[in-house]
């Protein structure tokens, strides 16, 4: 009575099934990857932020590996920037305006770099330059920023102004010394930056639609299953149901040799 699920045709369904109730099961799945991820550096974040604030020099002394971990952790620093070369992160929003970012380097007393990004600035607005002298930071730490796929990266081999993102490694080449492994997103600065300037807006944590997402693939999932099931089924009933008897009678033939 089954065997017809043995044929070529009900093969290739079988695993037409599979193949879907397999890659929507990896979907499930990769989304409440996604989720954990979120709420992962959610913490992290919340965590940082609430650490006391400590000195760069304390946070850049630690294992370059664990530098991720410290992203969001503010920081007290002291130096001079650089009036020059200034960049500006272009075709950024902030608050529903569109603009761009100021970023200058900083020079610290043992005469390294740290990459500062002072703020927004609204489409329309100068691009002021930095304070000149000594100025106090109170900052937090973030990593470089890199080109994800199919993004366009800066090249550092040129001299750069407008630049897509805060790429410390093409950023670095605009430069005779090395740069610290992070840059830092200005909170409050001593002297004050200018009214036009305004502080990046820290992130958003909310865990987004990762669960809902991940909720509906796997519906989709029981879905396909219970549709594979019920196609089975039937198909066996529509095997083994009694054939009706015909309502008209079968008619002879006449046959002239007969007679």
């Amino acid at each position: 009575m089954y065997k017809f699920l043995l044929s070529p045709k009900w093969i290739g369904f079988h695993l037409l099934c599979a193949a879907a109730i397999a890659g929507m099961i990896s979907l499930g799945l990769w989304q409440l990857r996604r989720l954990d991820e979120k709420q992962a550096f959610n913490a992290q974040v919340t965590a940082n932020t609430d650490a006391d604030v400590a000195p760069l020099s304390d946070v850049l002394a630690v294992d370059p590996d664990e530098l991720d971990g410290q992203a969001y952790r503010r920081i007290e620093v002291t130096g001079s920037y650089l009036a020059t070369p200034q960049f500006e992160v272009v075709n950024v929003s902030q608050d529903g305006l569109n603009g761009r970012d100021a970023v200058n380097a900083l020079q610290l007393d043992d005469g390294s770099l740290v990459i500062v990004n002072r703020g927004f600035v609204a489409a329309g607005s100068a691009l002021p330059a930095p304070p000149t002298g000594e100025v106090q930071l109170l900052a937090r730490i973030k990593t470089g920023q890199r080109a994800g796929t199919g993004q366009t990266g800066d090249d550092g081999s040129q001299q750069l102004s407008e630049i897509r993102r805060v790429d410390l490694e093409a950023l670095g080449q605009q430069f005779d010394q090395p740069l610290a492994p992070v840059y830092l997103e200005l909170l409050q600065s001593s002297p004050a930056e200018p009214s036009t300037m305004q502080p990046i807006a820290f992130p958003e944590l909310g865990e987004g639609p990762h669960l809902s997402y991940a909720i509906q693939w796997f519906i989709f999932t029981i879905s396909v299953a219970v549709g594979w099931v019920f196609a089975i089924r039937k198909s066996v009933a529509d095997r083994t149901k009694p054939k009706k008897p015909s309502k008209f009678k079968a008619v002879e033939r006449y046959d002239p040799a007969a007679s």
